[in-house]
């Protein structure tokens, strides 16, 4: 038996387990490190946060990406380069706690959390740190449902862009991966068709590193980017979670828009042809994919392409973390489909606790980005620390 099981080695997992083997807890975690980051994410891609704000987290401060890498302001991260900065991360930090086996199930044993892994080995636990990231809540547009794997997929089943060379593809969405998406195939030697609903793309500006002084203070600066929604999203992201719950799900919907780096502009534009004010109403799938649209004045058109990618974004519910047992699923998911946190990341379900993605409902934006990692970090620790340090004999967890 071991007093913290971490689910998922890639940030947010790796910076959990820093955290708490540094504050003496016996931690193990599961997972191939950065595996998300490697496999799921397209090659050639970078990193759209800044240097500054792509941070893994260890209790020291010492392991930093400035430490395995500096960079010039405004410089963006090659995704390949992100990785390989997890990994040395991971080395300095959590060494032999890791075991690369994935873990399959989560269920309850009495006062204590069972794990079943890929290698048929299973562990007891006291706690459970769930760091699943955002694969499992990759959202597919419901009118997608009837076409096949090999014509429509989502931007994160993809690594390789050059696999669509020589294809007709079209791509969903507005935000950065969509855009990013759509270039990194033109460039890889697809034709490509973006369709978005937004009647028009946004950009981000071009970062100035030297501005006056009353440019900073109308837009100061943040890791979630400038103004001072921004600067409160990613300072205060504790407070995110006290406000009423209207008020909390408008800043998680609303804040941070779809936008395009200010890097990928040029590359994109001239290379990607462009459909936006279109509304998907339907598909088909033939000799080829059929995608019905309509448009703003609301007339209907029809578009042929080979493949489409939804680069559609991801949506956090608690049924889609299927490693969960289906009474723990019940229970973390007893306040909605999107589960509903304490101030130490710990569900309904005590001892189980989820970071990342699975908590932007509760504490924000920033918990979308790498630079939740800190905060999410020291406060699950301290909330570990004090379950288990606290009482050597936690109550029964309350499951049906």
């Amino acid at each position: 038996m071991i007093d913290v099981a971490i689910v998922g080695a890639g940030p947010y997992g790796l910076s959990a387990a820093a955290h708490a083997l540094g504050a003496g807890l016996d931690a193990r975690i599961f997972g191939k490190p950065m595996r998300a980051w490697e496999f799921h994410m397209p090659r050639g891609m970078l990193l759209k946060s800044e240097a500054a704000a792509s941070h893994l987290a260890d209790p020291g401060r010492r392991y930093g990406l400035d430490a395995f890498h500096r960079y010039a302001y405004g410089e963006p991260v090659p995704v390949e380069r992100f990785v390989a900065y997890g990994k040395w991360f991971r080395a300095r930090t959590v060494g032999q706690a890791l075991d690369e086996s994935e873990v399959t199930a989560v269920g309850a044993e009495g006062n204590l959390f069972a794990l079943t892994l890929s290698s048929g080995a299973s562990m007891l636990a006291r706690a459970v740190v769930l760091a699943v990231g955002h694969l499992p809540f990759a959202y597919r547009p419901c009118v997608l449902a009837g076409l096949p794997p090999e014509a429509a997929t989502h931007s994160c089943d993809h690594h390789e862009p050059a696999v669509f060379a020589g294809r007709d593809v079209t791509v969903l969405g507005a935000g950065q991966s969509a855009l990013e998406t759509a270039t990194l195939l033109a460039e890889a030697g697809a034709s490509v068709r973006l369709v978005a609903r937004a009647g028009a793309l946004a950009w981000n500006d071009v970062p100035q590193e030297r501005r006056s002084l009353p440019a900073r203070v109308r837009a100061p600066r943040s890791k979630l980017g400038g103004g001072w929604p921004s600067v409160a999203w990613s300072r205060l992201p504790g407070a995110i979670r006290h406000l009423p719950g209207a008020a909390r799900d408008h800043v998680v919907r609303t804040a941070l828009g779809p936008a395009g780096a200010w890097w990928l502009r040029d590359r994109f534009e001239g290379a990607v042809k462009v459909t936006l004010g279109a509304r998907l109403t339907g598909s088909e799938y033939g000799d080829g994919v059929r995608l019905h649209l309509r448009d703003l004045s609301g007339a209907a058109t029809t578009l042929e392409t080979e493949h489409v990618i939804a680069a559609t974004g991801y949506r956090v519910e608690v049924a889609r973390i299927t490693m969960l047992r289906e009474d723990l699923r019940r229970a973390v998911g007893s306040q909605g489909p999107a589960p509903r946190l304490s101030g130490t990341f710990e569900t309904p379900v005590p001892g189980l606790h989820l970071v990342g993605l699975a908590a932007a409902a509760t504490f924000g934006p920033s918990m979308r980005f790498v630079c939740g990692c800190d905060f999410a970090a020291r406060r699950v620790t301290r909330g570990l620390v004090r379950r288990l340090r606290g009482s050597r004999r936690a109550a029964k967890l309350p499951l049906s």
